[in-house]
């Protein structure tokens, strides 16, 4: 029992982390809730249309709040409520607010507020601070520091503190040479800091305002109404009687809660709460068992359309649109999913495990084969329905279009909630207690299907209308918020029964509690996200990640995969402790410039988006390596098991995932970067037999257990199957050179929209003796003469004695960052010594044949063991 209590202790403080541990009583904690609710009504308000159509009916603007404003006041909400729901020390006070948190609240909120109250002076004033304006700056700093503190714990704080201590002390004699710069003054720093829109208020935070709050208000209402209940249900049904059911099903509906879901540690909680406990009824140890529910959760942050709310925030640092952010993550999870659910085929075979008692079927094996048909069937035409039906809504009455849709989305929905209303109300089950028989799948389905609706919506909006996506979240709330006030007094009409007002009071109460659950979970991530802009400025004042790239550049002495592990390495360093938005900024911030500048030197040019999806997939997994993986402590708290051991356990599972990185990487049609349909479902297929043999080597079990050359065959098939393209390269060079000098001529004879790839040498920026020498490709455009197609690019090009000269890059294009790496005003010229394209060749595919060829090798020698051994 004591273990037991200290279990439940530790989850407690786990789940705190996300919503605040404070709960008083009384007024207080009303008022707490009540501005967790106005924060919520205030973010759909500035995301809907109704500030521009109140300032439309009064003729004044008072009613719009800009960008710049929702930032301010998005933050003032985070430190006020942080400073209300969060204690400050453990042993603070848990039921009630003691007076110094009403202070701290009350000072950020007036930090944040004077920069709206004093907008038009400071614009006058910009770069000259007055004292005023500094002591504005730094309460404000301090506030958020204490509040990213309360609500994340230590490693953040130590972070952005040592940014901040390099800004100021960055040019100290005692500091090395190779990080040395000039500093900034306290008046320069407070106001790159707090004053403009550079530091705290800079893009992560107007991201965290705009659009990643109304998701995560999304997903809060859609888990109170229900859906995520459902959605461990329906789990349990489709798999729970196949080998290591439970598992499989864990990792299913850790999927499904991570479309919505913004943090490991509550997808963990959530699912894992069920799961957990009948993982462990069913064979695996406790350790196994919270390491699946570890590598589950943690990969739901970087399952599209939301992964962890950084979907956002890489689609306004990499400039990629949302749409095709989603498109390129979509692959890699989905395998990567596919893949964890074979892991735990592997280790229920292992374990011998059997799955849970399948209900009787009620129907002959014809009328399921018939009923299945017809449900594909009807689904395929309600969809094609809708697609359509939408589209003639839009052509015939484009003026009655929007009453059009939201009259055909209620008809769809008083269908399906018809539908569920013939079947009895999903129940939460005690984790605790034996399962006897599995629900059917069928009937569990049709209880919840109408959940799926405000999901179709968001991604109707998004991918189909191409709507901003917080417009599209916007509306996506809306009709949820529809659901959870209507469903249950609606099926209650629906059964000719039941308390109406009972029930509108319980859709009430669930709809009250998804808003201000919400606002709660979105205090961490708001000045999180305040906390990592303190990084970024750091980083925009001082060039930081310069220093960082020299370092890694030393550290690999210029090897290309040594230097992609240092990167892997410290991505995981820096993610530990850190949620999953401001884990993004901070890998993003010091080490995609690293990849990109040291990449380029050694050949390597690669998407924007595919350099921040391989930080971002290190940082995530740092939830479950130990020694500091917060997810893998709330999944021991619930297991019973050792923290440290199921995050080992954990990250053994998500080596997987740590592969996906570096193989997008060197092969980006993994992200479906320019394929199409049919090869995007071929890679597809290809990327599943790779992962999924890539885990029975790390697994060491496949038909049977792996002999040592079965494992090593594996890893060389799963390598040749991601990257084919290697073999390939070995065999035959895949570029043909030409002189530098003729990069005029070749440039303007190139086709519209071409790209060339160019080898260029100069003088190091930081020692001129030292040549330096990168790649760079070109996008050239419209066609037209070489010299102005590559001025658009961005580069200065003149041909002089047989040399083509590059001059320094125009600001603010592609290849300005050139300007901080080489040398241009010196006596030695920064050139352009090769032009490389690419030459036919055999088509890489060819070495998928052999690849296969082993696989059926493998299968046939363990096929033979393993029926001698039988």
């Amino acid at each position: 029992m004591a273990k037991a209590s200290v279990s439940l202790a530790q989850l407690d403080e786990l789940v705190a982390l996300d919503t605040g541990g404070r709960d008083p009583r009384g007024w207080q904690g009303r008022l707490i809730l009540g501005m967790a609710f106005v924060w919520t009504l205030f973010q759909l308000y500035t995301a809907s249309t109704l500030p521009f159509t109140l300032s439309a009916l009064t003729g004044t603007s008072v009613f719009v709040v800009n960008n710049t404003d929702a930032r301010f006041i998005h933050l003032a909400f985070a430190s006020f409520l942080a400073a209300l729901a969060y204690p400050l020390f453990k042993s603070s006070p848990r039921d009630y607010i003691p007076w110094y948190d009403w202070v701290l609240g009350f000072l950020g909120v007036a930090s944040c507020l004077y920069l709206i109250v004093f907008k038009d002076d400071i614009a006058v004033r910009a770069g000259l601070p007055t004292t005023a304006d500094l002591i504005a700056s730094s309460v404000g700093l301090l506030v958020l520091g204490v509040a990213v503190y309360r609500s994340l714990g230590l490693p953040l704080v130590v972070v952005a503190s040592v940014f901040m201590m390099y800004t100021f002390f960055g040019g100290s004699e005692w500091m090395p040479d190779a990080i040395q710069w000039k500093g900034a003054s306290f008046g320069k720093a407070m106001w790159h800091y707090w004053m403009q829109t550079e530091g705290v208020f800079g893009v992560a935070l107007g991201v965290s305002a705009t659009m990643i709050f109304l998701f995560v208000c999304f997903g809060s209402i859609l888990e109170k109404s229900g859906a995520g209940n459902f959605f461990i249900k329906i789990a349990f049904a489709m798999l729970g009687h196949f080998r290591g059911g439970p598992a499989k099903a864990a990792v299913v509906a850790s999927a499904l809660s991570g479309i919505y879901s913004g943090s490991s540690i509550a997808n963990t909680v959530t699912t894992g709460t069920f799961t957990i406990p009948l993982m462990k009824r069913t064979g695996f140890s406790a350790e196994k068992a919270g390491a699946i529910e570890v590598a589950s959760s943690t990969n739901g942050q970087l399952t599209p359309p939301v992964m962890g709310a950084a979907a956002f925030l890489i689609a306004e640092y990499t400039g990629v649109s949302y749409t095709d952010i989603v498109k390129h993550a979509f692959l890699p999870a989905v395998v990567s999913y596919i893949t964890l659910i074979y892991i735990v085929h592997l280790e229920a075979m292992k374990l011998n495990l059997k799955g849970l008692t399948k209900p009787p079927a009620r129907l002959t094996l014809v009328e399921q084969l018939i009923g299945f048909l017809g449900g594909f069937i009807s689904i395929t035409v309600l969809g094609a329905g809708v697609y359509f039906g939408l589209g003639w809504i839009k052509t015939a009455a484009p003026d009655a279009a929007f009453a059009g849709v939201v009259a055909l989305c209620v008809a769809l929905y008083l269908v399906l909630l018809w539908v569920a209303s013939r079947e009895p109300n999903l129940e939460v089950d005690d984790p605790n207690s034996a399962v006897l028989e599995l629900p059917r799948a069928g009937a569990t389905a049709l209880t919840g299907l109408y959940f799926l609706l405000p999901i179709v919506i968001l991604i109707w909006c998004i991918m189909l209308e191409r709507l901003s996506p917080s417009l599209s979240a916007f509306w996506a709330t809306i009709a949820m918020i529809v659901i959870a006030l209507t469903q249950h007094p609606i099926k209650a009409l629906m059964r000719n029964g039941g308390n109406l007002g009972a029930e509108f009071k319980r859709g009430s109460s669930e709809w009250f509690d998804g808003m201000v659950s919400g606002a709660r979970n979105m205090i961490s991530i708001g000045v999180a996200t305040g906390a990592a802009g303190i990084i970024v400025g750091t980083i925009s004042l001082t060039g930081a990640h310069q220093v960082v790239g020299e370092f890694v550049e030393f550290l690999s002495s210029g090897s290309l995969m040594l230097m992609l592990l240092l990167v892997a390495l410290m991505s995981l360093i820096l993610g530990m402790g850190l949620p999953t938005t401001a884990n993004y900024i901070v890998v993003s911030s010091l080490m995609a410039p690293v990849i990109v500048a040291l990449g380029a030197k050694n050949g390597l040019i690669v998407p924007l988006v595919a350099v921040h999806m391989f930080v971002f997939y290190f940082g995530i997994l740092a939830d479950d390596t130990p020694p500091v993986g917060l997810a893998a402590f709330a999944a021991a708290a619930i297991s019973h098991g050792d923290p440290i051991k199921t995050g080992i356990q954990g990250f053994a599972y998500d080596i997987r995932t740590a592969i996906l990185p570096f193989m997008f990487i060197f092969n980006t049609e993994l992200l479906l970067i320019n394929v199409t349909l049919e090869k995007a479902v071929f890679l597809f297929i290809v990327a599943v037999v790779a992962m999924m043999t890539f885990a029975s080597a790390t697994q060491h079990y496949f038909l049977t257990k792996n002999r040592v050359w079965e494992t090593c065959l594996m890893l060389v098939v799963a390598f040749s199957l991601l990257r084919p393209g290697f073999w390939l390269d070995i065999v035959d060079s895949p570029y043909v050179s030409r002189a530098g000098v003729e990069i005029l001529d070749f440039a303007s004879k190139q086709p519209e929209n071409a790209q060339i790839r160019i080898r260029i040498s100069g003088p190091d920026y930081d020692d001129a003796s030292n040549i330096d020498s990168s790649e760079l490709q070109i996008d050239l455009g419209k066609p037209g003469d070489g010299s102005v197609r590559l001025q658009r690019s961005g580069l200065l090009v003149l041909i002089e004695n047989g040399i083509a000269k590059l001059d320094e890059p125009l600001p603010a294009t592609e290849f300005s960052p050139l300007s901080n790496e080489y040398d241009f005003y010196v006596d030695r010229p920064v050139t352009i010594t090769e032009i490389l394209f690419l030459k036919d060749r055999l088509p890489k595919e060819l070495f998928y044949i052999p690849a296969f060829l082993l696989i059926g090798l493998i299968v046939f020698t363990q096929r033979r063991r393993r029926l001698a051994t039988n």
